[in-house]
């Protein structure tokens, strides 16, 4: 398994919006974004941040839309 980048809140969620996320709301220093797919609804909250950490990106973002760490990467380089 490749090592987790480090990255920022805009260029996570560029990458989570080439997979159909869209921004829905701000408040404060926290952007939420949602996928509406036809079996569930994603919803997530993304830490404004210039560096968002690892632990964050890994389990509060990635794991929860069963995204892994290669997929992810590839959408960064996209």
């Amino acid at each position: 398994m490749p090592k987790l980048p480090s990255v920022s809140s805009t260029q996570t969620i560029k990458a989570l919006k080439k997979i159909g996320f869209v921004v829905i709301s701000q408040k404060g220093s926290h952007i939420k974004l949602r996928r509406i797919l036809p079996t569930r609804k994603d919803t997530l909250t993304i830490p404004n941040h210039r560096e968002i950490r690892k632990g964050t990106l890994k389990n509060g973002i990635l794991k929860p839309i069963n995204l892994s760490v290669e997929e992810f990467i590839r959408l960064l380089t996209k």
